[in-house]
């Protein structure tokens, strides 16, 4: 089967590689030439785990190429995967400009019948809007069908969710299209992958739900975090309790500054503008997307609650990018937090193993950046943790400690045990852990019980 993969970002790229691992002779496609020669020599644009190695595998077993010939890629292919990007505009909805202007040339291009799948993020009835874009512009009478693939993929483990998915979802109106779809996807049958089949619209609400409902867990036990910090309890253990409970799952239960990223962020948007277009207030969402902006605010009261006055300080960063694993700095609340800090007067150090490049791009004063944390920390007023990186969980604190100007730690993504960074003598500030469990006698055997009930 040869398929075509209109846009060659995070998705495509993701989506036409591992495609072409499964045998299928995959053509992905870009308007961007010098991407695409980027590609062609064997480089890849985004830092994803593993993925460079399937792309060389598939390039030189000859199933994957790249291109920027579009009409010719969507001529000798059955199905035609659209990846391209659906960015927020100012009112929280979706820009589907790229995609309208990909249906129309699929519709020049149609020369038999094809399965046109929207991969890409879209807000509901935007398979109809492809199916009328094509039915008015193709210059013959070509059957098609539109299916609606939401992508699930998670930055940093892209590769290992499209070979073993939760679910594959599917939504169109064909049989025939059901059948293509489930023919290319036929090696995850073997691994026994559900497979949720439905109607288009429907498919297209399961991913915004989906993503919507994993920033509410975010912003929930960012609540709990504060209610935490003020009546003494440890927002750690909190959300080990709750996770324990099968209906309620351990995923996304930790305190932090907020979720960022390039889907989190848009989709909770467009999720409550899909729901205003439709006369409906989506309540629960829009306080998501509130307490979530407001978290930054909360970090930076936490930062000067320490250092005091920012001005004339140095504050040292330890990550930059939304999470690890990745160099995708977009919504990243490291990046907001580090703006705020040099808006008022701090100088900033900065370290991330893969995102300095395009932190770089994105920050809005001058910025040092470092080659590793020790760097960072050298004459810093105090060290802020604010990307997970595992490279950042097992720092040499008595190292840290000669190295900073003053012996404080802002960690705030929890990494570390409160207790243990104090004996060092450190003034330490994280999210949501009250103190008073820290001191108990019987800390440890909680913390021992929960981990073997995990």
């Amino acid at each position: 089967m040869n398929i075509c993969v209109i846009g060659t970002g995070y998705v495509g790229l993701v989506t036409g590689t591992c495609f072409a691992d499964f045998g299928v002779n995959v053509s992905c496609v870009d308007k961007d030439t010098s991407k695409i020669e980027m590609l062609n020599r064997g480089e890849i644009p985004i830092y994803e785990p593993g993925l460079k190695e399937i792309v060389d595998k598939n390039i030189n077993e000859g199933r994957l190429t790249f291109t920027t010939d579009l009409s010719e890629s969507i001529k000798k292919s059955l199905v035609i995967f659209i990846a391209v990007g659906t960015p927020p505009r100012e009112d929280g909805s979706a820009d589907l400009s790229y995609i309208e202007e990909v249906a129309r040339t699929i519709a020049r291009n149609l020369n038999g019948y094809k399965v046109i799948v929207t991969k890409s993020t879209v807000p509901v009835g935007t398979g109809k809007l492809i199916e009328s874009i094509i039915d008015k512009e193709q210059g013959e009478d070509h059957k098609f069908d539109v299916v609606s693939n939401p992508e699930f993929l998670r930055e940093g483990s892209a590769v290992e969710d499209f070979m073993r998915p939760n679910r594959v979802v599917l939504g169109a109106r064909s049989e025939q299209a059901i059948a293509i779809m489930k023919d290319l996807y036929s090696p995850l049958y073997l691994i026994e992958t559900p497979f949720v089949i439905t109607d288009i619209e429907t498919s297209e609400l399961i991913k915004y739900a989906s993503n919507a409902f994993l920033a509410t867990k975010i912003s929930f036990i960012n609540e709990v975090a504060t209610i935490c910090e003020r009546v003494g309890a440890d927002v750690h253990m909190v959300a080990k309790g709750m996770g324990l409970d099968n209906r309620i799952g351990s995923k996304f239960l930790h305190a932090g500054p907020g979720y960022g990223g390039s889907c989190f962020p848009k989709d909770t948007m467009a999720i409550t503008r899909i729901a205003r277009d439709h006369d409906y207030v989506f309540k629960i969402v829009e306080a998501v997307v509130e307490v979530n902006h407001d978290q930054r605010e909360r970090m930076l009261e936490k930062i000067k609650g320490l250092t005091g006055e920012l001005k004339g300080t140095q504050i040292g960063v330890l990550g930059l990018a939304f999470k690890p694993n990745t160099d995708d700095i977009r919504e990243s609340p490291a990046i907001d937090i580090a703006n705020m800090l040099m808006a008022q007067g701090a100088s900033i150090k900065a370290y991330d193993p893969a995102a300095m490049e395009n932190a770089g791009k994105a920050m809005s004063g001058p910025v040092k950046f470092c080659s590793d944390a020790y760097e960072v920390a050298d004459g810093s007023d105090a060290l802020l943790i604010l990307t997970e990186w595992n490279q950042f969980r097992k720092l040499d604190l008595g190292r840290l400690k000669g190295l900073l100007k003053s012996p404080r730690i802002i960690d705030l993504r929890n990494i570390y045990d409160p207790a243990n960074v104090k004996k060092f003598g450190f003034e330490y500030v994280c999210v949501g852990r009250g103190g008073r469990i820290h001191e108990s006698p019987f800390r440890d055997a909680i913390e021992t019980a929960a981990f073997q009930a995990d």
